[in-house]
């Protein structure tokens, strides 16, 4: 089985490299992109089987001096290679696991105060900051597009993008003193987080005549040099009932355009979420209700550490995940849904 496996992936492998040399293919641009986007999937599980070889080739070395004579020290070679393959092969099958087919997308957030008031709008600004300190770490470009009042919408844009960023939608609770707090009292509040593939065109269809579109005059901090003019766009899906307001561009047309792509991306999402049940990333599933006890991370201020509930992780570097340090996070939710998925494959196919 494995060793199947293994074929499969150098072949694969083997028939991508050829093709990013082809002129054929370097001069299509957009089958280049694609080949070059497997290609770098498949490099970690390429690597992986190339040392699996190396393994086994070795732990037949070592069988065939321990059939000639009995020594300790090739015993224990042959042990600790025959070790080494269980641990490869198990890297193997969760590599290759199948991705998520948004993973490489780009991804809309919106960030909004849950429970808490006017602490829990504070708090939806500090993790705001957090994500978007997170996506500059990581090389990926942060745009906002309607922010303030305690709300946040921002795209996150890079390769991959997704396949980082999904794991943050949900309640994200805080335990701190407040700084309006005059007797020192922790308070506990939440804000909520959903994070949306963006949709191309060609992922959604929107008929024009489905859509009702309202302007009006800005208002609030976004909008105070320009509540003078109806730029502010209000854009309706009447199909779904799906409604998004953008009003922080002093320009009728970009406040469209903004909404329209946070409109897809919503439309786009509720349809995955109808056609693949299992898959839990649907924004209602993400956001819930913002109570304290819908919580995915909990931030203890007092304490300085930070909760992953969903993994059962523990770390104690606050101040450093609220700049944006989340890698550890990251990695520990990836190997956990690839396992998950590979546990439902593997009790599917059996």
């Amino acid at each position: 089985m494995i060793e199947q496996l293994v074929g499969q992936i150098e072949a694969r492998f083997a028939d991508l490299g050829a093709q990013m040399v082809d002129p054929e293919v370097i001069s299509d641009r957009q089958r280049y992109a694609a080949v070059g986007r497997e290609y770098r999937q498949l490099e970690t599980a390429a690597k992986l089987a190339e040392e699996w070889r190396h393994a086994t080739d070795d732990v037949a070395g070592a069988q065939e001096l321990l059939a000639e004579t009995e020594d300790a020290e090739v015993r224990e070679m042959l042990d600790a290679g025959r070790a080494r393959i269980e641990e490869l092969e198990e890297d193997l099958r969760l590599a290759m696991v199948e991705r998520d087919p948004n993973d490489d997308k780009n991804v809309i957030v919106e960030i909004q105060g849950g429970a808490g008031g006017e602490e829990a709008g504070l708090w939806a600004g500090d993790v705001y900051r957090m994500l978007s300190k997170y996506a500059e770490r990581l090389g990926f470009a942060a745009e906002p597009m309607d922010v303030g009042d305690g709300k946040y919408t921002f795209a996150i844009k890079g390769d991959g993008a997704f396949s980082v960023f999904k794991f943050e939608g949900g309640t994200h609770r805080v335990q701190r003193v407040p700084a309006t707090e005059s007797q020192g009292r922790i308070h506990t509040s939440t804000c909520t987080v959903a994070v949306l593939p963006e949709a191309e065109d060609v992922d959604v269809q929107i008929d024009q005549n489905d859509l009702q579109i309202d302007v009006y005059r800005s208002g609030g901090p976004g909008g105070q040099s320009v509540n003078t003019t109806d730029s502010a766009v209000r854009i309706t899906h009447k199909p779904t009932g799906i409604v998004v307001a953008m009003q922080d561009e002093k320009s009728q047309l970009q406040n469209r355009e903004k909404a329209m792509r946070v409109l897809r991306a919503r439309i786009y999402e509720a349809a995955l979420a109808e056609q693949q049940a299992a898959w839990s990333a649907d924004r209602k599933a993400q956001v819930g209700t913002g109570d304290r006890a819908e919580k995915i991370r909990t931030y203890n201020y007092g304490e300085r550490r930070v909760t992953d509930h969903r993994i059962k992780l523990t770390a104690h570097n606050l101040d450093a995940v609220l700049e944006g340090e989340l890698d550890e996070f990251t990695a520990a939710l990836t190997a956990d849904e690839k396992r998950r998925l590979l546990e439902a494959q593997t009790s599917t196919s059996s």
